[in-house]
């Protein structure tokens, strides 16, 4: 399932800096207390070069999570929670008959109030969960089977990567940041006929996981058998990550 695809540095943010400093001796200790990443002391250069610049890389996503509820109303507060539990009750052996870890549902929002509505009387409710399953191609069977277990919403699916990957993905993105920064910085150095001595500083700034999303469409029809399963596609996610890099230069 992994494809691993850099994407093309369309969102290069720059900004050159050519210090005239002839002689100048740029060492170690040239850079700030904050500087993170590779720091590289050069000597007998001219000025410096920053560029800042962005990377992406495309992942298939290895985790979903999916948002279900349960639903009740009636003439007591008492009455819509005792509904509420029920529900709740038969989404966690939904849960379990389906193999997901206790660690992989959060409980989400639980609300009981009096009903709205001009005309309307009694009492409202809703008990949610957030459910994290980390098998993507059985996210339609997770929602038929809760939809046939008595959920009353489903939200929205979001296509993510589990931490270990999210890592492995995070080091890929800062490399093809570090790649478009160095392709700016070679390309200012050829139009200013200057040439590059090495790398001073390398800052490295967020890295965003860019999850996809996705409305499914579930039916109690679906769910006990009278129409196909859901099935909901995932598209790649992409992981970002930007870089801001000083070069020293000489003059040719």
């Amino acid at each position: 399932m992994e494809r691993r695809q850099f994407l093309a540095a369309s969102s290069i943010g720059l900004t050159a800096t050519m210090a005239g400093c002839v002689g100048q001796s740029l060492g170690s200790d040239g850079a700030t207390p904050d500087d993170a990443g590779s720091n590289t002391g050069v000597s007998g250069s001219d000025g410096e070069i920053t560029v800042s610049a962005d990377g992406d890389v495309e992942a298939e996503p290895d985790q979903a999570v999916i948002s279900v509820g349960v639903e009740a109303n009636g003439q007591s507060a008492d009455a819509v929670s005792n509904d509420l539990a029920a529900g709740a009750d038969s989404l966690r052996t939904a849960f379990d008959d389906l193999g997901i870890p206790e660690e992989n549902v959060d409980e989400g929002q639980y609300r009981v109030y009096p009903a709205r509505g001009r005309d309307a009387d009694g009492f409202e409710g809703s008990h949610s969960f957030e459910v994290v399953v980390t098998d993507v191609d059985r996210v339609g069977e997770v929602i038929d089977t809760v939809v046939d277990a008595g959920a009353d919403n489903v939200g929205g699916v979001r296509f993510t990567l589990r931490p270990e990957t999210r890592e492995e993905y995070r080091a890929n993105a800062i490399d093809a940041a570090l790649a478009n920064a160095d392709a700016e910085a070679s390309h200012i150095a050829t139009n200013r006929n200057v040439s590059l001595e090495g790398t001073t500083t390398v800052k490295t700034g967020d890295v965003d996981v860019r999850a996809y999303y996705a409305e499914p469409e579930a039916s109690d029809a679906a769910a006990s058998g009278g129409a196909p399963p859901t099935e909901i596609d995932a598209e790649p996610v992409t992981v970002s990550a930007s870089v801001t890099v000083t070069y020293a230069f000489t003059a040719q």
